[in-house]
């Protein structure tokens, strides 16, 4: 009975951890074997028998029986009159089997095996939940709010494993408090020494296209393809949809009557505006509809370069490009080209570059990044939506402006 009285001791907290009893019994018997190392230098002449249903551990020490004082390795042979005292009968030449107590090893020796059998449970844990996690990757999952730091929150989930919200993988207009259940996908999982770190993102497009799976059946039966998804976390994203069957209108499917099945995620991302367009391999009409809600005019598309030039009415060039240049930005990304738009009849347009003895350089090259290219493609835009598309202070803005529209006065 000492034997399962002190192995209950030893696994008095398994309890709460992610392992049963026929694996902690394993994980005993490793233990018990480089403790018996330890002390007598070997462990193959050691039988260690395990009964998992009753939590009992036996460990026998086989011995040769020799003559006395011929004993040359006390661990591997026993002297005749040593083994007589176990069972009168033995003769020379006999195996001994002894039982060895865990009480035997020493006090200093149990407490030892403790805390090996404690470390090698938390790293068969730690194990365990790595790759549990591993195959979560991209998939939602929700946990409660533990604590909130300046760089991250931190969830727990029923399990009570600890997963990482990072600041930068929020959505902006975030914010939560203890208790809170947080939605969003496994971004990462890393071994970080012997504990695994699990990274939450709510603001991957990953997060977004899952939320199509659980919040639209035919997205989820497959009825409905997801082909791309990008975002502005927050501000504005891009779904384009495809369906093989053709009684099926993947975008009304997804949008609900009056927007009543995407209403759920719109909401659960903080109020971001969702596009979702139909996909198509004709590029033109892919550029047209990842434009939306813009109305294009005329399309030429330079493969070699991946540049689109869009011709629009002059009232359609805000909406192409929209708020804070997002909905263009969004439209390059989903489509995989570089737009640039024009408004119809801008013939008497003049590039940016043109006005370099009077703008300095970097800041040219700063519209230019911004896909703003020509003089009226940027009197067109509004001071606030350029300060926001430009890294540019708005009194250069104004200046730059003020140089444009003398130009076009003359």
């Amino acid at each position: 009975m000492e034997n399962i009285a002190l192995i209950e001791s030893f696994s008095e907290f398994k309890d709460d951890k992610l392992i049963d009893r026929v694996t902690l019994m394993a994980i005993l018997e490793d233990v018990f074997r480089s403790a018996l190392k330890k002390k007598y230098g070997d462990d193959d002449n050691f039988d260690i028998i395990v009964n998992p249903d009753k939590g009992d551990l036996e460990i026998w020490r086989n011995r040769v029986v020799v003559a006395d004082g011929e004993v040359e390795e006390p661990n591997q042979e026993i002297s005749l009159s040593e083994a007589r005292k176990i069972e009168p009968d033995f003769e020379v030449g006999e195996d001994v089997s002894e039982e060895v107590k865990l009480i035997d090893l020493g006090r200093r020796a149990i407490l030892a095996l403790r805390q090996n059998l404690i470390s090698k449970i938390h790293e068969h844990d730690n194990t365990i939940v790595f790759k549990q996690f591993k195959d979560l990757i991209g998939d939602i999952y929700t946990a409660e709010v533990h604590h909130i730091r300046h760089r991250a929150v931190i969830l727990l989930d029923d399990e009570g494993n600890e997963i990482v919200l990072p600041k930068e993988k929020q959505i902006p207009s975030d914010f939560f408090r203890k208790g809170d259940n947080v939605r969003g996908v496994i971004d990462s999982v890393e071994l970080k020494g012997a504990k695994p770190t699990i990274i939450m993102s709510r603001s991957s497009p990953a997060f977004l296209e899952k939320l199509f799976e659980q919040e639209i059946p035919e997205v989820f039966d497959g009825l409905i393809t997801i082909k791309n998804v990008v975002r502005i976390p927050g501000e504005k994203a891009k779904v384009a949809v495809d369906s093989y069957d053709d009684r099926i209108d993947p975008v009304g499917a997804c949008v609900g009557m009056k927007g009543s099945r995407i209403h759920g995620i719109v909401r659960e991302l903080g109020n971001e505006n969702i596009d979702v367009i139909n996909y198509t391999t004709n590029l033109q009409l892919y550029i047209t509809r990842a434009l939306s809600p813009a109305r294009v005019t005329s399309i030429k598309i330079n493969e070699e370069t991946k540049r689109a030039e869009v011709i629009l009415k002059p009232e359609e060039v805000s909406k192409a490009i929209g708020r804070g240049g997002h909905n263009i930005r969004l439209a390059g990304q989903l489509t995989g080209y570089e737009i640039d738009v024009f408004r119809e009849g801008a013939e008497e347009d003049v590039e940016l570059s043109e006005f370099s003895d009077e703008i300095e350089g970097w800041i040219i090259e700063e519209f230019s990044k911004a896909g703003l290219d020509t003089a009226k493609s940027i009197l067109e835009q509004d001071v606030n939506d350029l300060v926001k598309r430009t890294d540019l202070e708005e009194e250069t803005i104004k200046d730059v402006i003020r140089i444009l529209r003398e130009e076009f006065e003359e």
